[in-house]
């Protein structure tokens, strides 16, 4: 008795092997444009088979050497296999992913050129567990080496697949946006909407309508109903950015939304049942305005089921070296530069920085650099002009930021060298420095 896989015809077999192997897949043709797109393809890349067949390859499949090294350009002119080659793509969400590429020359029956074929594999996992192995970690696109963050980490999956309100304090640029999407991302409510409303960014008679929607003839520019944000995030999870923005009043009308899960659009007598999760973030400490008077304090116990605190990037300065190679990697994707590094001088400057504004700021000034830099390496000439100038009676607190920087960076080196058994090229390897560097610096603390 014949199985079911010899009963179907062979073109049928070939397809049904292509869509179930783990690896994705992906064909052009000589104009490099995708003719064929499997099944892992569409998860590791985020576009589905629809979205990618006919685009030409470096419009889906992004990745840091589409510009200068492309190992199927490379394939297809010169008909060389590239075998594991490790290469960064940006996914349809925006995320950097590290894949390994295979690629080939694509043939048909009579052994003419058809094309080219390329395979990959995601290698987030195997990332992942090198990151926690050289001390830092990544979680969704947060990435870090500081205690206080792994900890956040580790608590995000457990409040995520909770129903319950999550309020995120930290001050401005510090992460609190990527905070509240790994929640949403983390949670059973992952396929429905995710609505972020900024509340300093509107008045409240504005911020109302925008929350809560209106109906035609509530006002005099009400031409049509306009459903609002909290009936867009209905199944999904809703970012209130700045809730200690929002006046006493719209508290209120807040305080109804938790409490009841309804809803009234300005202009409507009637009532919505809307079912959104709400997570809010401050730069503000509620707790004070509360005391002050500006803030519903039955809100705030309503909101502060679970508060993540943020710490500022002065609190965790060991991050800034790998937050520098995060977003480096991230800028190679966006321009296509191939620029690989900050100098030691950038490097001490950036670690010796109070950031005021957090994160953010540190991914600003990569950017700037980005734009400035000609070379692989980012030098003091590529940084803002502001970082170049000693800002009048900071002298002191940075020579106090310089002792705690010493002593952390003498800590660190400690560790790694430790974990490495002493030895210095391993250890410089997974520091992400020269080995001149480490040797330097070793020299600097009197470490042997």
């Amino acid at each position: 008795m014949k199985t079911v896989l010899e009963t179907l015809p062979q073109t049928n077999l070939f397809e049904l092997i292509f869509q179930s192997i783990e690896e994705g897949v992906f064909t052009t043709d000589f104009e490099f444009k995708i003719t064929s797109f499997n099944r892992a393809a569409e998860e590791i890349t985020g576009f589905s088979r629809d979205q990618a067949i006919s685009q030409r390859c470096f419009d889906i499949f992004r990745t840091d050497h589409c510009q200068k090294q492309c190992a199927l350009r490379n394939t297809l002119t010169k008909g060389i296999p590239v075998k594991n080659v490790r290469v960064n793509i940006l996914t349809r969400e925006g995320v950097t992913k590290p894949i390994s590429v295979s690629t080939s020359i694509l043939r048909g029956r009579s052994g003419e050129t058809a094309g080219a074929v390329e395979i990959f594999r995601d290698l987030s996992s195997i990332e992942e567990l090198r990151r926690q192995m050289t001390g830092g970690r990544s979680f969704e696109s947060l990435v870090s080496r500081n205690r206080e963050m792994h900890d956040i980490f580790e608590l995000l999956p457990d409040v995520a697949q909770s129903e319950c309100n999550v309020l995120i304090q930290g001050p401005s640029g510090s992460g609190k946006e990527l905070i509240a999407r790994a929640l949403h991302n983390l949670s059973p409510r992952k396929e429905n909407p995710y609505i972020r409303v900024n509340c300093a960014a509107l008045p409240s008679t504005l911020l109302e309508s925008e929350l809560f929607g209106y109906m035609k003839g509530a006002f005099t520019d009400a031409r049509r109903d306009k459903p609002g944000r909290f009936l867009q995030a209905d199944g999904g999870t809703i970012l209130l950015d700045e809730i200690g923005e929002m006046s006493v009043a719209l508290q209120a009308k807040l305080l109804r939304v938790l409490q009841e899960g309804e809803i009234q659009p300005l202009g409507s007598t009637k009532t919505l049942s809307v079912d959104a999760r709400v997570i809010a973030s401050t730069n503000q400490s509620l707790k004070d305005m509360v005391e002050k008077g500006l803030f519903r304090e039955d809100l705030y116990y309503r909101m502060n089921v679970i508060t993540i605190e943020l710490p500022p990037l002065a609190r965790r300065r060991e991050d800034v070296p790998i937050l520098i190679d995060h977003f480096i990697q991230k800028m190679r994707l966006k321009t296509g530069k191939e620029i690989q590094q900050v100098s030691d001088d950038v490097l001490e400057r950036l670690m010796q920085y109070h950031f005021p504004g957090n994160v953010r700021e540190l991914e600003n000034i990569i950017e700037h650099a980005f734009v400035l830099c000609k070379s692989d390496t980012i030098d003091m000439r590529h940084l803002p002009r502001y970082m170049l100038e000693m800002i009048p009676g900071r002298q002191a607190e940075l020579d106090h930021s310089q002792h705690f920087l010493d002593y952390a960076e003498k800590r660190i080196l400690e560790e790694k060298l430790k974990e490495c058994g002493g030895n210095k090229v391993a250890a410089a390897q997974q520091l992400g420095i020269h080995r001149t560097t480490l040797w330097r610096k070793l020299k600097k603390y009197h470490l042997k």
